[in-house]
C-alpha cells in the first residue's frame, strides 16, 4: 500500500453563514486530489455559545454531510466525533453522517485493504466526554498489521503512543485559530495545547494534527488558513 493518500479535514462547525464557504471550496480541491480514502476527524457542528438548546445545533449535521458527500475516494469516506457533536446530540450527528453515505468509526477498527495488501483505519469516541476506549478500540487489530488512527483531540497522542498505533490523525485545535507573532495562540481547547498544528514524533507514533475547515466561537481566523492534508502513506524503511 505504498502511497496510498488519505486526505484529511476536521473541524466544520457548520454554519449557514460563515463556514459553509471554506468547506464548499473544500470539496472541489480534495477530489482534485484524488485521494484513496478520506477522514473526518470531528466537530460537524457547534455547541451554542449562548443559547441552551444543545440538540438543536445538532440539526446542522444534515446540511453539513450533504455537502460532505459530495467528497469522492474508492475507500470511502470515514469519521470520529468531536466534544461538540457529543455535547449537542451525538446520536443525530452520527445518523446524519451515515444516511449520506459517510461511515463513523465508535472505539472500532476496520482493515483497508487494496493490492493484496492491508491497514487498520480506526477510530476512538471523543476523547473530552470520556468514552474514547482505546483497547476496545484495536481489539481487532491483527499483530504487527499497521494501524492509523483518527482521535479528535491531538494530546491524546501521549496515551495512544503507548499502543501499538503507527500514526495518529487529529483536528480539534483550530492551529489556534487566531495566531499573533510573538504571543500565544488565542484559541487553544483541552487536550489540544501540546500539539496544536502539523506534524510530531511521540516515541514510536507519528501524529499530525490539522488546522480544521471552520471556526468557533468568533467567524475569525487570522495567519491560520482553513487547512486540508493530503498524507501519502509510504513503506517504513525497516521493511
Amino acid at each position: 500500500m505504498d502511497g496510498f493518500s488519505i486526505a484529511v479535514l476536521s473541524d466544520f462547525h457548520y454554519d449557514p453563514y460563515f463556514s459553509c464557504h471554506p468547506l464548499r471550496a473544500a470539496i472541489g480541491m480534495v477530489n482534485d486530489l484524488r485521494p484513496d480514502l478520506i477522514a473526518l476527524t470531528g466537530d460537524f457542528v457547534s455547541t451554542p455559545l449562548f443559547e441552551s438548546n444543545d440538540r438543536k445545533a445538532a440539526l446542522a449535521a444534515e446540511p453539513c454531510a450533504a455537502l460532505l458527500a459530495k467528497l469522492n475516494a474508492r475507500h470511502g469516506l470515514w469519521a470520529v466525533m468531536g466534544n461538540h457533536d457529543f455535547f449537542t446530540d451525538q446520536d443525530h450527528v452520527i445518523e446524519a453522517l451515515r444516511r449520506h453515505g459517510i461511515q463513523v468509526l465508535s472505539n472500532q477498527s476496520v482493515p483497508i485493504e487494496a493490492g493484496g495488501d492491508r491497514f487498520w483505519l480506526a477510530g476512538v469516541n471523543d476523547v473530552l466526554s470520556g468514552t474514547a476506549d482505546l483497547r476496545t478500540t484495536l481489539q481487532d487489530v491483527k499483530n504487527g498489521d499497521a494501524t492509523v488512527l483518527l482521535a479528535h483531540e491531538p494530546d491524546y497522542a501521549d496515551l495512544v503512543a503507548r499502543y501499538p498505533v503507527d500514526f495518529q490523525i487529529s483536528g480539534h485545535s483550530h492551529g489556534g485559530q487566531i495566531r499573533i507573532p510573538g504571543l500565544l495562540n488565542l484559541y487553544l481547547p483541552p487536550l489540544a495545547k501540546k500539539y496544536i498544528l502539523g506534524l510530531y514524533k511521540i516515541g514510536p507514533l507519528i501524529l499530525y494534527t490539522n488546522a480544521g475547515i471552520g471556526t468557533v466561537n468568533l467567524p475569525v481566523r487570522l495567519n491560520c488558513p482553513p487547512e486540508i492534508t493530503l498524507i501519502t502513506l509510504r513503506r517504513s524503511a525497516e521493511h
